[in-house]
């Protein structure tokens, strides 16, 4: 089974492009989902514990964490080792499900692949890209952050030239799903062809 690594700067349509992934048959396991999901029980007391005031109901209040971390890189460290070891437990689950399933390929959507190592982990690594003002574009119309935000955390994630430049595969968003789809086909017809590369 190769593993590939999906990863992409905010706005850059990897969301997307793991979709289409699933879409083609591949098991995705989206980091962020998996986040998400500690965030609805497991994960909620330990961040509590460490982050007072972020949850509700036995959940986390992500916007209350967000604005707690995001300027806070001794913040964001410590939520990542709260975080981190429950997600490896799930991704291992993932692997043998997909294992069991006798699947060729599967892809790991990691927003901050690069950010954690993670390249370490995978076969190959797929970078999703665009041009910055599409990127720009694309956030700013969510209506969900501003340029402020915006600009933390893009200042926050590896710069996309050098994405793309440690990429095995780079997947061009800036022209609609059906070239993402053609990119995604020769990817699966390639990853399978090479050797197995992670530690």
């Amino acid at each position: 089974m190769r593993i590939l690594g999906l990863t992409g700067s905010i706005g850059m349509g990897k969301s997307t492009t793991a979709k289409l992934f699933a879409e083609a048959g591949v098991p995705v396991y989206d980091a962020d989902a998996a986040v998400h999901q500690l965030y609805e029980g497991e994960a909620a007391p330990a961040i509590e514990a460490a982050f007072p005031g972020t949850t509700a109901n036995g959940k986390v209040d992500r916007p209350k964490l967000s604005a707690r971390v995001v300027h806070d890189p001794a913040a964001i460290k410590q939520l990542e080792q709260i975080v981190h070891p429950m997600l490896g437990a799930s991704r291992q689950k993932f692997f043998a499900d997909a294992e069991a399933a006798n699947a060729p390929v599967v892809v790991l959507d990691i927003p901050l692949l690069f950010e954690t190592g993670g390249e370490k982990r995978v076969d190959a690594v797929v970078v999703v890209s665009t041009s910055p003002e599409l990127q720009r574009e694309r956030v700013l119309a969510r209506g969900t952050m501003d340029e402020a935000k915006l600009n933390a955390i893009i200042a926050k994630q590896t710069p996309d030239a050098e994405k793309r430049k440690r990429a095995d595969f780079v997947v061009d968003t800036s022209h609609g799903l059906e070239p993402v789809r053609a990119q995604i086909a020769h990817i699966l017809a390639e990853v399978v062809k090479m050797p197995q590369r992670r530690a």
